[in-house]
């Protein structure tokens, strides 16, 4: 039984999230972003709480202040204050990368034409999709974010919709009571001996 409560909270955190994806993509992106500044945030107050709340060891050395808590605690800060900025960014690096990944796909085909009968004129598709894609990302990382949330959020809605499928079908071919088919069996196995 607890597997099935486990796919069903499965099934609903998908359907939520997808849901979330497909409606408010932009909102999503800030909210995403917030949550890694809190996850920055956190360890860099507990970090300074420790520090101050710390006394000074038997022979008079004060412990090392905590360079690293405090820029945690900053960029937590930062990203909680700016997520579109930085929702902006990550668009940007990706674009970059796939900018980048694209040209050299590009290139690595145009090196392998020399082998002739191994080149083939589709194989250049998908690396001119990935370059497209990441001059889109780099010039409107908005609208790139946007579109690959709601692509997410769809896939997120189909996996919840289909495990919601196969965990009816689940429910409806599980015994009724395992216990009884368990003794069967012990039965069918003792006659055989």
């Amino acid at each position: 039984m607890k597997t099935m409560n486990y796919s069903l909270i499965r099934i609903l955190f998908a359907l939520v999230i997808g849901l979330v994806l497909v409606l408010w993509p932009n909102t999503a992106a800030s909210y995403i972003v917030i949550t890694v500044g809190v996850a920055f945030l956190i360890p860099g107050v507990i970090s300074l709480f420790g520090y101050f709340g710390r006394k000074k060891s038997e022979d008079g050395v004060s412990p090392r202040f905590p360079i690293e808590g405090v820029g945690s605690l900053l960029f937590g800060l930062w990203l909680i204050v700016m997520p579109e900025f930085f929702a902006d960014v990550l668009m940007f690096l990706l674009g970059f990368i796939l900018i980048m990944g694209g040209v050299q796909q590009i290139a690595s085909l145009s090196m392998a034409r020399r082998l002739g009968h191994l080149f083939r004129e589709h194989f250049i598709l998908v690396p001119a999709l990935i370059l497209i894609a990441g001059i889109v990302a780099l010039f409107n990382p908005t609208g790139a974010r946007n579109t690959a949330f709601i692509i997410i959020g769809i896939s997120s809605l189909v996996y919840s919709l289909s495990e919601l499928i196969n965990w009816f079908k689940f429910v409806r071919c599980r015994p009724k009571n395992p216990i009884l088919h368990h003794d069967e069996d012990i039965e069918d196995a003792k006659i055989i001996e």
